[in-house]
């Protein structure tokens, strides 16, 4: 089982058809419920991990994509904590958000709240915002503390927003310490060029990542494909031609492509001692389907399994 742990919130987004009223729709968001989302629909076996409100949304918005994807969510805390709201406001369909966040029932997971990690858990993924506040951010190093010392393999996706974050210097040493644990990792320029402090080639840049600790860097450039970086070798994939809708959850559900294909090919042990580049290049063909059906339709809609051998095929 893959476990993905980290925010789950509710985007509240403007409703561009009545616009003689302020309404909104909710939608299920956040970057890690998203990439659990698409695992569940690649038929992957999954796990999510965060806790949950009893609120009426988390109910009606957030619990039954999970439920549809078959996503295993006896690891998730329930609180009566309220479920973290994003306001999306859309002006010539560029989108503003305002997080409602504070005494949230994510922003509030502590140490103390972590289950024991069940022997099934085959990889980790963390990322997204929960890594930048606390309690969370510091109960998701332990989380990856505990992963490390039994082995397990961590990819992490900081899906870095530079809005969010109140504190830099302590959101850059946890994102160092991090990188000093993790064994994969996702990233576009903007955040290799953010990390880095600097530009430069996307070479030079990877290469300081790798220096850093992981063994793979997942490298995405929207339109022009994917590459995988590691030390001594890179393989690239272009992105598959479609007719962009929107790009929300592109990203997450290229997350859940890799790590679908590597748990297929059962590489996700040994301390991932079987990558190479024909299987990170089988990894990023996946990948970049699966975020091209994503990209097709509006929202974070990630697909089915049928829908990207289709896609491929």
């Amino acid at each position: 089982m893959i476990l993905c742990a980290g925010e789950s919130l509710i985007d509240m987004v403007q409703d561009l058809q009545n616009l003689d009223r302020l309404a909104f729709r909710p939608l299920a968001g956040g970057s890690v419920y998203n990439t659990a989302v698409a695992l569940g629909r690649l038929g992957v076996p999954t796990g999510y991990l965060w806790p949950m409100s009893r609120d009426a949304l988390a109910e009606a918005v957030l619990l039954p994509p999970l439920a549809e994807a078959n996503v295993d969510i006896s690891l998730c805390p329930r609180t009566e904590r309220q479920t973290t709201l994003a306001f999306v406001e859309l002006n010539e369909r560029q989108a503003t958000y305002r997080f409602y966040d504070e005494g949230s029932a994510g922003r509030m997971f502590s140490i103390d709240e972590l289950p024991a990690l069940p022997k099934t858990v085959s990889a980790l993924f963390i990322g997204g915002i929960s890594l930048v506040p606390d309690p969370c951010g510091a109960t998701i190093e332990e989380l990856v503390a505990r992963a490390r010392a039994r082995g397990i393999p961590v990819m992490m996706d900081p899906n870095i927003r530079p809005f969010f974050i109140t504190d830099e210097v302590a959101y850059r040493a946890r994102l160092s310490r991090l990188l000093a644990q993790v064994d994969m990792v996702k990233l576009s320029l903007d955040e290799i060029t953010w990390l880095t402090g600097h530009d430069g080639s996307v070479q030079q840049l990877i290469a300081e990542i790798l220096a850093m600790g992981p063994k793979v860097v997942f490298y995405t450039d929207g339109e022009r494909g994917a590459e995988a970086h590691w030390q001594g070798g890179a393989v690239a994939r272009p992105a598959k031609p479609v007719t962009v809708e929107d790009t929300i959850g592109a990203g997450d559900t290229f997350n859940a492509g890799i790590l679908a294909h590597l748990s297929r090919m059962d590489a996700l042990k040994d301390g991932l001692s079987r990558l190479d580049e024909k299987m990170l290049g089988e990894a990023l063909s996946l990948a970049v389907a699966a975020a091209a059906v994503t990209v097709s339709r509006h929202g974070a809609n990630p697909p089915w399994a049928h829908e990207v051998a289709a896609h491929q095929g």
